[in-house]
């Protein structure tokens, strides 16, 4: 298929009949004739927890690699980046707003976003430190698809419908976020000396924010007991499989490090962060706080 020019690419409907916006997002509504209705038996706060969670690690993610544009290396991985970005917060606009649905407060995405302090983040401190170089974010990139990827794709069947249907909307969106992170990885270790150590370097640093990924925290079991969501440990064999077969193929070898200790036993989704989300949401929710009522 042919376009005279950009702009009509990004409209053009695809053999399966939706639009695209780049990497597998539509325009279409996910939520279209979805019933928004939460389960009877769920508790409306501690699901809008577990939503939270979902839902800052896709916003911190998508504000980290935004930080890409106008810094990649080519041109046609800035718009990929910027793009994988997007699909990000498309997800986190998505999960904010069920959980101030969920939690019968009212409370918007923006709101969520914008106005709501560092320890009221419930993301992992995975997405939190600074890029790094082009390497480490591809590391970082991979880390975090491929174990978001596993989640969503059983979070498809979760009960409450709402989150069913913007799981199933993300898997095909992770899923290209892990090729692509997959075949940088493999182009790097498996390309020059230089390119090799520095993927390898990119991997090592970081692993010691892998391991809590898959900390049962209790918001997560009792929302895993409720069907609407996922134990965490469950995804583990799935993500050291990928992770297994891309080192394999980059010809890495799988870092050992020691994983990055919490503050008595709490980490991210306890809202202790790393020194840098301070730093980061001060640049994010800057705008926003100077004119709080503004409109565009």
């Amino acid at each position: 298929m042919s376009f005279d020019n950009a702009y009509e690419a990004l409209t053009a409907a695809e053999p399966d009949g939706e639009s695209r916006w780049a990497f597998g997002t539509g325009f279409d509504d996910p939520l279209s004739g979805v019933d928004t209705a939460l389960p009877a038996d769920v508790d409306g706060v501690e699901f809008s927890r577990y939503l939270l969670m979902l839902g800052d690690d896709a916003l911190i993610a998508s504000h980290r690699l935004t930080e890409w544009v106008t810094r990649a290396p080519e041109l046609e991985d800035e718009l990929a980046l910027a793009n994988i970005a997007l699909d990000l917060l498309g997800q986190a606009r998505l999960l904010l707003a069920r959980a101030g649905q969920a939690d019968g407060t009212g409370r918007g995405e923006d709101e969520l976003a914008y106005f709501r302090d560092e320890r009221e983040f419930r993301n992992v401190r995975l997405v939190e430190p600074p890029n790094g170089d082009f390497a480490q974010s591809i590391a970082r990139l991979l880390v975090f698809s491929t174990w978001r990827l596993a989640l969503f794709s059983r979070l498809a069947e979760s009960r409450d419908p709402v989150l069913a249907a913007i799981a199933a909307k993300g898997i095909k969106e992770l899923a290209y976020h892990r090729e692509y992170a997959a075949q940088w990885t493999v182009r790097l270790g498996d390309g020059t000396e230089v390119s090799k150590e520095r993927m390898q370097q990119g991997l090592d640093e970081v692993w010691p924010l892998v391991g809590e990924l898959f900390v049962r925290h209790e918001t997560e079991l009792r929302m895993t007991e409720a069907g609407v969501g996922v134990d965490p440990a469950d995804v583990r064999a799935e993500f050291d499989d990928v992770i297994d077969q891309v080192c394999a193929a980059a010809t890495l070898q799988l870092p050992d490090r020691q994983a990055l200790a919490g503050v008595g036993g709490r980490a991210g989704r306890d809202g202790i962060h790393t020194e840098h989300l301070g730093y980061l949401l001060a640049e994010m929710q800057s705008l926003a706080r100077a004119h709080p009522e503004a409109t565009w």
